[in-house]
């Protein structure tokens, strides 16, 4: 039985995307290791770009960063 935990920030994917990610996850594992889809299990988690950081700061805050070095003329 496949079980896929997919996470995510939290910004703006739609229902649409999850659904996509979800049959094209199900149709690769079916593909390539000819697992059947009624065995797959596909979790998608959400997470505030708050609660995930790396390089010593949150994603909202890499987020803004690059937001404002994007604001500097060259």
């Amino acid at each position: 039985m496949p079980f896929v935990n997919l996470k995510i920030t939290r910004d703006g994917v739609t229902r649409e995307q999850k659904t996509q990610v979800i049959a094209e996850f199900t149709e690769v594992l079916e593909r390539v290791l000819k697992k059947p889809p009624e065995w797959t299990h596909i979790v998608i988690e959400e997470i505030d770009t708050d609660d995930w950081g790396f390089g010593g700061v949150t994603t909202t805050e890499y987020r803004k960063r690059l937001a404002e070095a994007a604001k500097k003329p060259q």
